[in-house]
């Protein structure tokens, strides 16, 4: 099976003893390719180092909602700069978050905003995250649409049916992460089944996230999105071979900029 890792997090600190080997996994388990995404512009700089040293990796560039309070002058114009640069496929991770409230909403829904006209800017994806604030990202992405096409990505996706389709609607793609396959996520597996196969990202948010039947592995890496794959073929009928060659195809659409070698 081969597959792309849409998210990833390889530049948390519990992998800087065996970075290498957990890509080396990765590309054994069929990995073509793992999107490192960046989350404040510290983490995005580091993102970019990887994929420099990591000919499977390629990075994303952003400051995720929790972070936005936190973010420092200057640091925007960093993520600015870096978003132009070689290897960097896609602009985040963004969005908005009522869940933690670490930062002040309308800091988060200003960040969110600038994200968004940053990928528009510079004709790159969008990766979105949202918990417990369907309403308010469906607000922000409707008044996006208006101004032109969307392009960009649900990660890890856990919200309503109406918001997934909605989404779809605006033009985002989904993308679903080890959280589908946990025996209790019944309704996220009703969603996935309802996801047209040429619009599905696979994910697995590592280092969180592990699936099942691994959740017990810490930290989750790329080389587990097998599993995840395997549940969402199941949802959709599909042989989790062809599931993942789509999802690839979609992958490589969505973030253009990704080149992979045979």
């Amino acid at each position: 099976m081969e597959l792309i890792d849409s998210h990833a997090h390889l530049d948390d600190t519990v992998f800087d003893a065996e970075r290498d080997a957990v890509v080396s996994r990765a590309a054994a388990a069929g990995i073509r390719a793992i999107i490192c995404i960046g989350t404040t512009a510290a983490t995005s700089e580091r993102c970019l180092a990887i994929a420099a040293q990591q000919p499977l990796v390629f990075a994303a560039a952003g400051i995720q909602p929790n972070y936005t309070a936190e973010a420092l002058a200057g640091d925007w114009e960093r993520i600015v700069a870096m978003a132009s640069r070689p290897r960097v496929v896609g602009i985040g991770e963004t969005g908005l978050d009522r869940y933690w409230q670490h930062a002040d909403f309308a800091t988060q829904q200003d960040y969110f905003q600038r994200h968004i006209e940053l990928a528009r800017t510079l004709d790159l994806p969008f990766i979105v995250h949202m918990r417990d604030c369907d309403a308010d990202v469906l607000e922000m992405l409707r008044a996006a649409r208006k101004l032109g096409p969307l392009r960009g990505v649900m990660h890890s996706f856990t919200g309503t049916l109406d918001t997934a389709l909605e989404c779809l609607d605006l033009g985002m793609e989904i993308s679903f992460a080890g959280m589908v396959t946990y025996p209790k996520s019944t309704e996220l597996r009703r969603i996935a089944a309802r996801i047209p196969p040429d619009r599905i990202l696979l994910e697995t948010d590592s280092p969180y996230l592990s699936p099942h039947p691994l959740r017990k592995q810490r930290p989750n890496e790329p080389a587990l999105l097998v599993h995840t794959a395997a549940v969402v073929a199941e949802e959709l009928g599909m042989q989790p071979d062809e599931l993942g060659l789509r999802s690839v195809q979609n992958t490589l659409r969505l973030f253009s900029r990704i080149t992979m070698a045979r």
